[in-house]
């Protein structure tokens, strides 16, 4: 159990696919205009990784090394293709406002790494749970530049207006030049972050070294 939650506060937080690696960025800066579509596409992605992690991990072993990259595709297409049906026939707003972004999930660069990398080298429920923690992440990190941009770019969250008619938006932020810059000022504050957290280990790591030290001193 220790293992499983580490994993998903790695993919969460730790090692955070979008914030930490700097993998899938495009769907990042498309669909982050508003949080109903970040959510969308962040869950859809999170269903693929789970069931594509799932079955790469069962069929590992039958799967040969020369074919491997084209039958993760193949698998990874399937359930694409799935969530996109499931979509259009039940969340056919969200399945317009997505667009071309949804099948491209297929050539989404973490749903295959994380086959290649963890799926097709581990047992299927810590597979299954690192699809799990790497969606999450993924949408933790879409719902975190959606959110700035549609509250500060509409003066909106989920379509609901914060601030009454007297504000001015700005329009910069939902627009493609305003993707970048959001993606790029919210991933500088989480490296922000990781360096004070590493800096504060890397302290208290020296001052119990320092302090066993001491203690030798003391006894010679």
């Amino acid at each position: 159990m220790k293992k499983l939650l580490r994993q998903l506060k790695e993919g969460i937080l730790d090692n955070n696919p979008t914030l930490v690696q700097l993998l899938g960025m495009c769907p990042t800066l498309a669909t982050t205009t508003s949080v109903k579509n970040a959510v969308g596409m962040g869950l859809a992605a999170t269903a693929v990784l789970i069931f594509s992690n799932l079955f790469v991990s069962l069929l590992r072993k039958f799967i040969p090394k020369q074919v491997r990259i084209a039958a993760y595709i193949v698998i990874i297409s399937g359930f694409v293709t799935m969530v996109e049906l499931l979509m259009k026939a039940f969340l056919f707003s969200l399945y317009e406002s997505l667009g071309i972004f949804i099948p491209l999930i297929v050539v989404n660069c973490i749903i295959l790494a994380r086959a290649e990398a963890f799926a097709s080298k581990n047992k299927p429920l810590p597979s299954a749970i690192d699809g799990l923690a790497m969606g999450l992440g993924f949408t933790f990190a879409l719902l975190l530049v959606a959110t700035v941009r549609e509250i500060i770019g509409n003066g909106s969250f989920l379509g609901v207006s914060l601030f009454g008619d007297g504000y001015a938006p700005a329009l910069l932020l939902v627009m493609p030049a305003g993707a970048f810059l959001t993606l790029g000022f919210v991933i500088a504050a989480v490296q922000k972050i990781r360096n004070v957290k590493e800096d504060q280990a890397r302290v208290e790591k020296l001052s119990v070294v320092e302090a066993k030290e001491a203690k030798k001193e003391e006894t010679v």
